[in-house]
């Protein structure tokens, strides 16, 4: 097979160390191609199930059982539009959305977009840093700041990982993804849900627009807050480039058509898992600690709550707890290797420079370690202060995100750039709704928070 890159200048390439590496079968068969195509919507979908999207999906189930799942599968299927366009730019134009940022767009605006994504990967960073913090905290017994303090180790696992070859990464972070999904349909089980109740929960309601608040947050809070967590600004950054990891013959259309298509499969399959998680969260919430809201708005609470009989009923047990911490570890560990590459893309697809990791790395790791490092010296070892530094930062998030929707639909739109590839011009308009959605409901959760 031959693949030509732009120019025929690999170094050009996004994430060049694995770009085009992973070969794929020249059958025709399904199930070949789709094993093979299948593993970056893995890395894709982690954003979607991060430390970040736990504490609104639990809280809006404790606060009110099972309204607001389809707030969840609203978003899902929101990602799934906007996670497909952004893998198939990777492919179709062999560039990443920070590189045809800085191929496409002004070099004034170029600079704002940078500034804006790079401070939204600290935030992203920051969720990350807090959750396996805490996690280690409550496992170990370590105290929260050194707990905090030795998630920077973390900057070294994907320059180990990235040598053993990109499908080596794509196996471990689904392995992290399966325990994640297997614990919390072990502790969703257990807590016998209502399935009538989560059934109704998946058919829209017009009381979700309901102001009234309960436990301090309204329907409508709580379901912005899930549809401003589940986007993610890095993650369209993250997917365009790791599309590219799949060996096309750019040369040959079928080649090209076979890559968008069976990415297509790889990245809504994987949302569905995310979506599976982030339902059980919800549902989790609406089962075991409706009533509760107020106690286990924050993760050592939660862990507290699901040993505490009277909270978690009869089915209370330190190993809930315990399990639950893995999960909230095994999250935070997803995420780094995540925002580990998309620090990289991000730096060399709008700067055009080159860092070693390490380095990039590092710098985003202490910008993120710097205010919880102040918070825990300050407030000493209170949890709860660095739970809300997590909304804090998902705030900031929500704010980030249409600096990144809105440059991914203008490109995957263009004639010039996707060629018959472009967004449908229905899916352009929905997209467009879909954006300026978003962008409605953020703001109006900024309002609300603040």
């Amino acid at each position: 097979m031959k693949t030509v890159y732009p120019n025929n200048e690999s170094e050009r390439r996004s994430l060049s160390e694995v770009n085009q590496t992973v070969r794929v079968p020249q059958s025709n068969s399904f199930w070949k191609n789709l094993r093979a195509f299948i593993g970056p919507g893995a890395l894709v979908a982690v954003g979607y199930m991060d430390p970040g999207n736990w504490i609104t999906s639990v809280v809006g189930g404790a606060t009110y059982r099972y309204l607001l799942l389809a707030v969840v599968f609203s978003s899902s299927l929101m990602a799934m539009q906007l996670q497909q366009m952004a893998g198939k730019l990777g492919i179709v134009a062999r560039k990443d959305l920070a590189q045809a940022t800085a191929s496409y767009l002004p070099n004034w605006l170029r600079y704002i977009l940078f500034i804006i994504i790079e401070l939204a990967l600290m935030a992203t960073d920051l969720a990350e840093v807090i959750g396996s913090g805490i996690a280690l905290h409550l496992l170990f017994g370590w105290p929260l700041l050194f707990s905090i303090l030795i998630t920077i180790l973390d900057v070294f696992l994907l320059l180990s990982l990235m040598k053993m070859g990109f499908r080596k990464i794509e196996a471990i972070v689904s392995a992290l993804i399966l325990t994640i999904l297997l614990i919390f349909v072990y502790l969703t089980v257990i807590s016998q849900p209502s399935i009538s109740g989560i059934l109704k929960g998946f058919i829209p309601s017009a009381s979700i627009f309901d102001l009234h608040q309960t436990g301090g947050n309204s329907k409508l809070t709580l379901a912005l807050g899930i549809v401003g967590a589940t986007v993610m600004p890095h993650n369209l950054y993250l997917h365009s480039s790791i599309s590219q990891t799949r060996q096309v013959d750019y040369e040959n259309s079928e080649s090209i058509h076979k890559a968008v298509r069976f990415m297509t499969w790889d990245s809504n399959l994987q949302l569905a898992i995310a979506f599976i998680v982030n339902s059980l969260l919800l549902i989790l919430g609406a089962s075991l600690f409706y009533g509760h809201a107020s106690k286990i708005s924050a993760f050592a609470q939660m862990y507290n709550a699901l040993a505490d009989p009277t909270i978690a009923g009869s089915v209370a047990s330190g190993l809930l707890s315990t399990l639950f911490a893995i999960a909230l570890l095994a999250s935070g560990q997803n995420s780094t290797i995540t925002g580990t590459l998309t620090g990289q893309i991000v730096m060399e697809g709008f700067l055009h420079m080159r860092l070693p990791q390490w380095a990039i790395r590092l710098f985003t790791r202490i910008m993120a370690l710097t205010p919880v490092i102040v918070v825990t010296i300050i407030w000493g070892e209170q949890e709860k202060m660095l739970d809300e530094l997590i909304v804090y930062s998902q705030v900031f998030l929500s704010i980030a995100l249409p600096f990144s929707i809105f440059p991914l639909i203008y490109f995957t739109s263009s004639k010039k750039l996707m060629g018959k590839y472009r967004n449908a011009k229905w899916n352009t308009v929905l997209a467009y709704l879909v954006a300026i959605l978003l962008t409605v409901l953020n703001i109006k959760l900024i309002i609300d928070l603040f």
